[in-house]
């Protein structure tokens, strides 16, 4: 047997050309593959479990049905490869009630790596494409200003991760629903993990595929902040020192992809906007904001950790989003921003007008002044916004001061700002960046420039307002923790470790913890204008025999388990849509995906069923 070229249409994207027959089934030709079950299980699994763990699961399988051949010889796929995704796709199977595939054993078609195998993943991770060769005398600040691909951008991140690997790391919040890893980079002293006290950050880009000037600033701003803390750049080495800063530069990587196919310079406002679901993921969170309006009304009602209704899960809710909900859920941010593209502004909540019909109305949350002073933040550092010109991008917003509602400017639903601010501790504003939305590579230079101090003075916002500690009297630390700005109608709650923070403007405020089965703590605290660091505010509570029924407040991740399934949720099972509840369903002899198979006369896969 010799290599042939690969030419199973639901294996043309592997990361090799050439196999050979018969392969690891002893299937002897293309046609015999091809009208397989276990070739059509692998055509369609993207559909069986709605993206989950795909294209990884098809790849493995075409590692096996068609296996990388050279030199007329076979190479196995790697073992190991095949135990990680067994072990995290497994529970997919299940939740539809189907067994594992035979011809994905582990141990009967896969290879030791002292056997010489091959990494059919390997791909997906970025490693595959061949970077250009750039000159061996660049200094180590150098930042190439270019538009990154998926695997550019993965190599730049873990090679900037890897010269700074004493303050950085890389990591993956989830997958696209293409597959693709939403790669973070983290900048912290003590990467990888929450440091008592210190502040959470982030910066989200590319969430509109097709707005790309917020991914590429990222990239720049992790090779910045690598290269300038090495240098010994005081204001960088004080920012990480300080705060823990996570850079997410591409939410939507399946969408640049199309949005890049058409190439930089074509300013289009609908291809690759979407993602691989043709969903927009600024408008696939749970909508929070409605819910706020309506407690608004109600008195001692707050307006913060809202639980996500349960009718949210019967949507498409995208892999995309739940990856970000499944991170905010994770660690305690503080501060965030989402940047965009398509004009020149900064906006903050609400996105969602009081008023649904009102497709631009002023609708301020309780922290108005903070938002108002977080986004002048960005604009006043920005030259071009802070210009006073209005015969420019952005031009309509120079009497605002280049900032404005999101609500006022236009009305949304399903927000990723309005969701960080009702659900959880983070403020989150929108930046949109200019006016074009995939410019030139030769523009990307001065657009930098325009935005590195915007993007550096706005994550120094994380210092203001108060911190601190809440603890027993024995010193340990209260976890879920309510702290109360008196006048505001917003709390927030302390992390696992009993810290908590709270963005405040300059003034003077009564501060209250609370905690359940504790006495409430009042403090009197005043912020000076000119205070640029958080003030540190402890709280110690004692604890009470009886808590009064009036403030009465289930811990925050009992509110969780209770009406928010986002940990339990099972994106893969079929949910019910209102109103279909009744009767016990009737059994059915086989399981709903059999019909994918009505085809297969004589070569049915029982293989699949489970045996009860």
């Amino acid at each position: 047997a010799k290599c042939v070229d690969i030419s199973l249409s639901s294996c043309t994207d592997v990361a090799y050309t050439q196999t050979m027959y018969p392969n690891f089934l002893d299937q002897k030709s293309r046609e015999v593959i091809e009208y397989s079950s276990e070739y059509i299980l692998i055509s369609v699994l993207h559909n069986l479990l709605q993206g989950e763990c795909n294209p990884d699961l098809r790849l493995l399988g075409c590692s096996v049905l068609a296996p990388q051949c050279e030199k007329d010889k076979v190479i196995k796929p790697c073992r190991h490869v095949c135990e990680n995704l067994k072990k995290n796709c497994l529970p997919a199977f299940d939740a539809i009630d189907m067994a594992w595939p035979y011809f994905l054993d582990c141990d009967r078609f896969f290879a030791g790596e002292e056997e010489g195998c091959f990494d059919p993943l390997a791909k997906l991770r970025g490693e595959v494409e061949i970077e250009e060769d750039l000159p061996s005398d660049l200094p180590a600040t150098f930042i190439q200003f270019k538009h990154h691909s998926y695997a550019q951008m993965v190599s730049t991140l873990k090679k900037t991760a890897s010269r700074c690997s004493h303050i950085a790391t890389t990591y993956s919040i989830g997958r696209s629903f293409e597959g693709k890893d939403l790669f973070v980079i983290e900048f912290s002293t003590k990467p990888g993990h929450h440091e008592l006290l210190k502040p959470e950050f982030k910066y989200i880009g590319n969430m509109h595929g097709n707005e790309v000037v917020g991914k590429e600033l990222l990239i720049y701003l992790a090779q910045y902040l690598c290269s300038e803390y090495l240098l010994g750049n005081p204001r960088i080495q004080t920012l990480i020192n300080n705060t823990r800063i996570h850079l997410l530069p591409s939410l939507n990587p399946d969408g640049y992809e199309l949005a890049a196919e058409e190439g930089a310079g074509y300013n289009g406002w609908v291809i690759g906007r979407q993602t691989a679901q043709n969903l927009d993921l600024n408008r696939n969170f749970p909508d929070l904001t409605s819910e706020a309006y309506r407690r608004a009304g109600i008195r001692g009602a707050r307006l913060d950790h809202i639980p996500i209704p349960q009718s949210y899960w019967w949507g498409k809710v995208a892999p995309e989003t739940k990856a970000v909900m499944k991170w905010l859920r994770s660690i305690p941010f503080v501060l965030s921003a989402s940047l965009h593209g398509g004009e020149l502004v900064v906006t903050y909540p609400y996105d969602y007008s009081r008023h649904p019909l009102e497709e631009k109305e002023f609708s301020p949350t309780p922290d108005e002044k903070m938002f108002k002073m977080l986004a002048k933040a960005y604009a006043d550092a920005h030259p071009v916004i802070s210009d006073r010109s209005e015969l420019r991008c952005g031009g309509n917003f120079v009497k605002r001061g280049g900032i404005i509602n999101g609500a006022e400017w236009y009305s949304f639903t399903g927000g990723m700002a309005d969701f960080n601010y009702l659900h959880t501790n983070c403020f989150e504003v929108t930046v949109e960046v200019g006016c074009e939305k995939f410019p030139l590579e030769e523009e990307l230079f001065t657009i930098w420039h325009e935005n590195r101090d915007a993007l550096l003075n706005y994550m120094e916002m994380v210092h203001r307002g108060i911190k601190g500690i809440v603890s027993d009297k024995f010193g340990n630390p209260i976890k879920n923790a309510r702290i109360s700005v008196r006048g505001i109608q917003h709390d927030v709650t302390t992390a696992a470790d009993g810290d908590y923070w709270r963005l405040l403007p300059p003034g003077t405020y009564i501060i209250s913890a609370q905690a359940a089965g504790y006495s409430k703590v009042m403090k009197r605290v005043t912020l000076p204008t000119k205070m640029k660091r958080a003030g540190r505010v402890d709280f110690v509570l004692r604890p009470v025999e009886v808590w009064p029924n009036k403030l009465l407040r289930r811990p925050m991740e009992d509110m969780h388990d209770q009406y928010d399934p986002l940990e339990l949720f099972d994106p893969h099972a079929q949910h019910a849509q209102p109103g279909t509840r009744g009767g016990s369903p009737q059994p059915r002899e086989k399981p709903w995906w059999w019909s994918y198979f009505s085809s297969l006369d004589l070569h049915k896969p029982l293989w699949l069923l489970k045996q009860h």
